[in-house]
Parts: C-alpha cells; structure tokens; sequence
C-alpha cells in the first residue's frame, strides 16, 4: 500500500504515496502541518481532488499545495533551468523549464521505461536462460550431473519480486555497439534488388516480447543458420544484414546472436524459490542468467526508431526541437536525468553517446557523398535532428557520475555539477527544500477548500447547469491543460504613412 510521508520541514505526498491509514503510526499532528504534494506533469485532475479530500477532510490538513515533480528535482540540483528526464516505471517524461517555469507544451514521452525493460528482461530468460531445479535428496545433489538437472526457466519462477530483484542487483547498461566495426558493415546489395521498407511495419509490440513458444531452443550458441538472402527490417537498430532473423528464427533471437558476440559480462547464478510442483525437493532452485542477458537487457529502452515508443535519447531530442531555439544551447546544457530506472549502473553514460550519436551526422547518408554522376537508385536519407547538430559540443548531464571533457566552457559549468543525489531521490529532496523554503507552488488553504465544498451540491447540479464562475474544488486545483497554449510573437503593427494635406495657395510678396 502506498503511504503519506510527514518530513522534518513539511510534508510531502507523491501521486504514488497516498493512504491515510499510516497517520496515525507517525506521531505527528497532521493538523498543523503543511503538506507539499509531488505530481506528475500528466497526473489527472480527478485524482489531485480524491487527494485533496483525503486530506482535508479526513487528515484535516491546514494547506496543501501542489509542485511538479521535474520542477523540484531541478531544484534539488541547484538550478531553475535546465531539461528533466523522468524515466519511472510506466513511462519516460521529458519537460523542459524555464526560470522556475515548465514548458508543458514542449512536453515529450514514451512507453519504453522499467515496465518495458521487465518485460524485456522475462522474455529474454524465458528463452535463453538456465533453471536447476532443488535436487530431490542429497544424495541425489551429489551424484546427478549439473547439466542433466538443467531445465528451461518455469514461467512460476520469475515472479514481480525476482525479476525486481535482478534488475536491481545483477543488470546494468553497457557501452554502446560500435557499428564502425567490419563485421558489423552490410554488404553492398544490387541496386535493382533494394527496396526502402519503413520500421514500424515491423515494430514488436508489448505482446510479442512477453509471448514465448514452447518450440524455441535456449541455447543459441550451438545453433548454426546457413547463409541465405533471406532478411527482414528488424526493430532493432544495432542488428546489421549478417545479425538479421534467418529463416525459423524470431526478432529475440537475432539479437541474442548480436550481444552475445559484443558481450564481456559473465553468468551468474541466483537461489530463487521453485514453483508448487517442485516443492518436494531440498533446498531452493537455482536460476543461471547469462552475462550477456545481464549487459544487453536494458538496450530496449534505447532502441527508437518508431512513432510511438520513441527511446530516451529520442525524447530528449524531441523536446529539444519543439523548445523555442534561442533556449535549446541552455537546455541541452543543462540535463538532469530522474526517476528508478537511471539507477541502473551505466545509464547515465550510455543515454549521453545515444544523444551524440542521434544528433552526429550519418556516414553512410548518400547525401554526405553524393556526386553528379551517382545513380540516383535510392532516396537520400531523412535526418530528422539534423536542426540540433549545432549543440553537440554543449551537450552536458547535471548528474553524470563522469562526465567526458567538455567542449564548451558552458557544458564545462553543468557536467557532473548536480549533488551526488540518488536520481530517485532528487524528487524528494527538492520538495523538502522547497518545504523549507516555503516556495512549494499555489498554496491551497482549508478555508478556501471548504468553501468551494459548499458552493458544490451534487442535487442541485443534476437540476441546473453548474455556474462556470462559481468556486469548485476543480478550479482551487492546479491543471496546466486549462491554460492556453502560446500563440507565438505577436504580429507585426504595420504603420500607416501619414497623408499629405494639399498645400494652401500662397499670395506672392509685394502683389
């Protein structure tokens, strides 16, 4: 269950920590506190009024008062500037602020976050991992071979826990794949056979990650495809012509080929409880998670290219481009990254090279080489942030753990500044300094809510339409959607010349 949290300063609620029944259990008078509510940019609103109700009427809150979540892990940074990057459970959020200021409209996000990386990580083990059920004696444990007792992993072993488990202990975000590599070069295909196919056609979706036939072998490393033409667009964007799906093989499969050949991490065994139909044996089972599952788990959050799972380097850019262009140099200098699923080690590292290697210009564009006497056989390439190449050298992570050299002296003063806060904790502590500060946003008082509770009479509404002018608790509530959007400079006042008035006849001198 979740819980309210009463601080030192002042309280703090975040959308995720709300039950009252913990009051009571934290020896202090909610009566005389304030309390400071984390939200989400995109929290609805009739969630902030159950909230509100629970507090007035029930904790009998003096105040409560509600502050953006990237807005206060910017300020736990010591900036009021600068480009959030909130990359929690369900989803990765990307909000620009300006002097204190969100810009909503620059607002960014996509699915691709730790849910998607859960599931990734169950398929992955599902096909490709090790189970070794609990012997059922000890004598049994002595005398049967390790490689006879080895099983494919249950699907009753990897619950919530365990999968939570190893994405906390055991995984991490390794180096980007160097695609300069030879055996990672196409081979030059006739121009009368190519043909262009778009990505997203063949996008795996949530379903096809999470779905594992039971035909599928999990050992892929003796497995031998013979050469064929046969290819397909694959979703990844690291998977070249000679790592493409063969014939018979899944999208899951081809990439286990790839890291497993760009991998230096080694397996690793976990004690993990049995399902109900091995209960009888001794002991727990033991799970074997290959290092290569370990190290390339988390690529599918970097791994872009469709309209609406965009990766988090993608998001970022993407907010970059709708940012207005006189602030994107102060915003790409100033990026701080947030949330549970940053706290993977190599995270932070590896989103930097991804945001550099989107924004670098193409090698293989035929744009960049294109001569007068080239067979025009293939459309040039679209490079989509080609706008921001001009901010390479001042791309700058508030929070990097070590940070390159940097180019510009801009990115010299933001690189690795941030204090050494826990990404998911930088929330957190910006609301407990803007606590104590007493700068936590509008403060919504228990007389103003009380009020708004009177002018609101569910019988009466259903009789005759509700004043739009009157105090309901939905317009006490902060909702940025009800303002209205920027519409951009004013236009210009084109000025009238002034008219010329005929000149009046003059009497000549001396007539």
């Amino acid at each position: 269950m979740p819980e309210i949290r009463f601080p030192r300063v002042s309280p703090i609620l975040s959308p995720s920590n709300v039950c009252p029944n913990e009051a009571s259990s934290l020896l202090t008078d909610p009566k005389s506190r304030k309390v400071i509510i984390i939200e989400h940019p995109l929290l609805p609103l009739h969630i902030k009024e159950m909230m509100a109700k629970i507090l007035f009427n029930n904790l009998q809150v003096p105040s409560i008062s509600f502050a953006s979540s990237h807005l206060l892990s910017l300020l736990a940074a010591g900036r009021i500037t600068g480009l959030v990057l909130d990359c929690g459970h369900l989803e990765t959020t990307v909000l620009p602020i300006y002097a204190a200021r969100p810009l909503y409209p620059q607002l960014q996000t996509t699915p691709l976050a730790g849910a998607r990386f859960s599931s990734h990580l169950r398929a992955l083990l599902l096909l490709f991992g090790t189970y070794l059920p609990p012997p059922t004696s000890l004598s049994a444990a002595a005398n049967i071979p390790v490689a006879t007792r080895s099983t494919r992993v249950p699907e009753e072993v990897l619950t919530e826990a365990v999968i939570e488990e190893l994405k906390t202990r055991i995984c991490f975000v390794g180096e980007a794949l160097d695609m300069s590599d030879s055996n990672m070069q196409s081979p030059p295909a006739d121009d009368s056979m190519e043909m262009d196919a778009p990505p997203s056609d063949f996008a795996m979706s949530e379903s096809d990650f999470s779905r594992v036939s039971a035909d599928l072998q999990s050992n892929m490393s003796s497995q031998q495809a013979p050469e064929s033409d046969y290819s397909v667009v694959s979703h990844s964007q690291a998977i070249s012509n000679l790592d493409r799906p063969q014939p018979g093989e899944t999208h899951l499969q081809a990439l286990a080929k790839l890291y497993m050949r760009h991998s230096t991490a080694t397996d690793l065994r976990i004690r993990v409880e049995p399902p109900a139909s091995q209960q009888v044996g001794t002991g727990r089972g033991t799970l074997i998670v290959p290092g290569w599952i370990r190290e390339r788990a988390a690529e599918v959050l970097f791994e872009g290219g469709d309209v609406d799972e965009s990766s988090v380097a993608e998001v970022v850019l993407e907010s970059l481009l709708k940012a207005p262009v006189d602030l994107r140099k102060t915003l790409a200098s100033s990026i701080l990254v947030t949330g549970g699923t940053p706290m993977l080690p190599g995270f932070i590292p590896r989103l930097q090279t991804e945001l550099l290697r989107a924004v670098s210009p193409n090698p293989n564009n035929p744009s960049s080489s294109w001569s007068p006497n080239r067979r025009a056989s293939r459309p040039m390439s679209y490079e989509r942030y080609s706008a921001l190449r001009s901010l390479v050298p001042y791309f700058a992570i508030l929070n990097h753990p070590s940070p390159p050299p940097p180019a510009t002296p801009r990115a010299a003063a933001s690189a690795g500044k941030a204090p050494a806060f826990s990404p998911a904790a930088l929330a957190w502590v910006g609301g407990s300094l803007a606590g104590a500060l007493k700068s936590g946003g509008v403060e919504i008082t228990r007389e103003k809510w009380d009020e708004a509770e009177a002018h609101t009479n569910p019988d009466e509404s259903m009789e005759q339409p509700m004043d739009p002018n009157a105090h309901t608790t939905y317009n006490l509530l902060p909702d940025w959607t009800r303002t209205p959007l920027p519409v951009g400079a004013p236009p210009a006042v084109i000025r009238s010349q002034p008219a010329i008035a005929p000149a009046s006849p003059q009497t000549t001198v001396g007539a």
